[in-house]
């Protein structure tokens, strides 16, 4: 339903609205809605991680001037086109890379730099925390990090009085409530799909493996409690108020819903939370998310159990690298094209470049590239090396170049779905994909149904992301029916009327990808030894 813009103003006015605001890898975006979940006024701050001390990471002044950034461009729109300042709203929530490891001292002073998922420094803890629980620990987590910590016998260990993700941050420092969502928390620690809280079990054997370390705490006191979808977790503190717009038209007391990782926002941005169905998100990295039906009957590396908001599980495959080799080489034919003499326009140039790709031959024409910024836990590379390879007899065009960029970018998620599809035989009735890559109709659905070999859609409500993800959960907490579901207040009100394209996987594209990921396996070792003897920086 369509809203006037004198009923929009005064929605506004009254405070009936929701605001969810998303920390992602490459962008903070703010998204306000009305009760009919239309966006009425959005913001963004770009920015990007940075490589210090061997951790990727987000300096933690960047992390509060891009929230308030986004805000204020947010807050600007509403003002520009409605003539009123946002005092009110009427739910906010937050969301953030999921996973990493934020570490703070009784003071609340950051103790180390926030490690980000992209960080694949936890092997070892990852390794045995999985031997320890049986249950797959991935090198992401944030009981990874702070076991690895413990492991480093970094000295910051024992002064720890709290860990949490980065949404989990900003909501504490928003309302001093040290409060998660159990999608989010489901990165930090396994949560018992039964209790929706913290495996007691496995916190009684981490506790017992650290006995002998001295520590001055036990891990339960460490970590944010978990809250469901729909739960209130605190409200709008004066000083949180003052924080997110240093304006001072910002009124405290709003309500704030659990925080959540990316995973669960883009669940809810795609519907995607029933059993029998998942989503593709991709970006930076790409992950999908299958609604389980059942447990899975061993332990996969691979594949990390996750839940969605409101709990259910969730079998999750978690490549850590996706478009940013691929954003690169458009960046490199942006500048041959301003050589050139040409001003070129991005959206123009993506999607020239992308359709391309659908000249191509079916197997990218023996081309083979990575691209691992970082390192990739699915196929055992431990650091960053893009590369891209070809023989004498390889095609080399560029629409062979794109289409094998766009194929690598789903090489490590094809591997850990194939375990889900082909060893645990999970059924799967509908994904949906979302995320930028999206943005040039048809080539990047049409690639992801090649490699996962189903039918992909493309919802039209797709481009708004996870910080609409986010303003839905904060809007079902507060406009849900008694006793109503996630699942229902999603597909009976939200997603209704929503309209969707679905392209089925073409045959000629599967077995083009199929030969491609072959190659792919078979030159994994040519990965390694550019890891092991390409030196970062040029030198050791």
């Amino acid at each position: 339903m369509l809203m006037s813009h004198a009923d929009l103003k005064e929605a506004i006015t009254r405070g009936e609205t929701s605001l969810g605001i998303e920390l992602g890898s490459t962008r903070i975006k703010a998204v306000l809605i009305n009760r009919h979940f239309e966006t009425i006024a959005s913001g963004s701050y770009e920015w990007e991680n940075l490589l210090k001390d061997g951790y990727w990471t987000y300096d933690q002044e960047n992390i509060i001037a891009g929230l308030q950034a986004a805000y204020r461009e947010m807050k600007n729109e509403v003002e520009r086109n409605y003539g009123v300042a946002l005092r009110t709203i009427g739910s906010i929530g937050f969301s953030a890379m999921m996973h990493g490891y934020m570490a703070f001292d009784s003071t609340g002073e950051l103790l180390v730099p926030f490690r980000t998922w992209r960080n694949a420094t936890t092997g070892a803890a990852a390794r045995e925390l999985t031997e320890l629980f049986q249950f797959n620990i991935p090198e992401r987590w944030s009981i990874a990090h702070l076991y690895q910590a413990v492991l480093n016998q970094e000295e910051h260990v024992p002064r720890i009085d709290y860990i949490t993700t980065l949404a989990g941050y900003i909501h504490w420092l928003l309302t001093g409530d040290k409060a998660i969502g159990i999608g989010d928390a489901s990165g930090i620690f396994p949560v018992d799909e039964l209790t929706h809280n913290y495996h007691p079990a496995m916190i009684k054997k981490f506790d017992e493996r650290l006995a002998d370390k001295g520590l001055p705490w036990k891990l339960e006191d460490l970590l944010p409690k978990v809250y469901l979808a729909g739960e209130q977790a605190g409200a709008l503190t004066e000083a949180g108020a003052g924080l997110l717009d240093p304006a001072g038209d910002l009124q405290p007391g709003i309500p704030l819903c659990p925080p959540e990782g990316d995973a669960g926002t883009g669940m809810i941005a795609t519907n995607s939370v029933r059993k029998r169905t998942g989503n593709v998100s991709v970006g930076t990295s790409v992950f999908a998310m299958i609604v389980l039906e059942k447990e899975l009957s061993k332990v996969y590396p691979e594949i990390d159990m996750v839940t969605t908001p409101n709990g259910n599980p969730v079998g999750m495959v978690h490549a850590n690298n996706c478009s940013s080799d691929l954003n690169a080489w458009m960046g490199l034919f942006r500048e041959f094209a301003e050589a050139m003499g040409y001003d070129v326009d991005s959206g123009k140039l993506f999607s020239v470049m992308f359709n391309k790709a659908l000249e191509a031959d079916p197997d990218a024409g023996g081309l083979l590239s990575y691209g691992y910024l970082s390192g990739e836990n699915i196929t055992g590379i431990d650091k960053g090396r893009p590369l891209f390879v070809r023989s004498p007899e390889s095609r080399f065009n560029l629409a062979n170049f794109m289409r094998v960029h766009l194929f690598t970018a789903f090489g490590a998620l094809k591997l850990g779905m194939d375990i889900l599809t082909e060893n645990e035989q999970v059924a799967i009735d509908s994904i949906l994909a979302h995320g930028g890559l999206f943005k040039t109709p048809v080539v990047g659905q049409k690639i992801v149904a090649a490699a996962l070999n189903v039918p992909i859609s493309v919802m039209s409500t797709a481009g708004e992301g996870g910080a609409w993800g986010m303003a839905l959960l904060a809007s079902y907490m507060i406009n849900k029916d008694q006793e109503e579901s996630l699942e229902d207040f999603l597909e009976q009100k939200v997603f209704k009327n929503a309209e969707g394209q679905e392209m089925a996987p073409d045959e000629a594209d599967v077995q083009g990808f199929e030969a491609f990921i072959k190659r792919y396996q078979a030159g994994l070792a040519i990965e390694q030894a550019a890891v092991e003897h390409l030196l970062e920086n040029g030198r050791d």
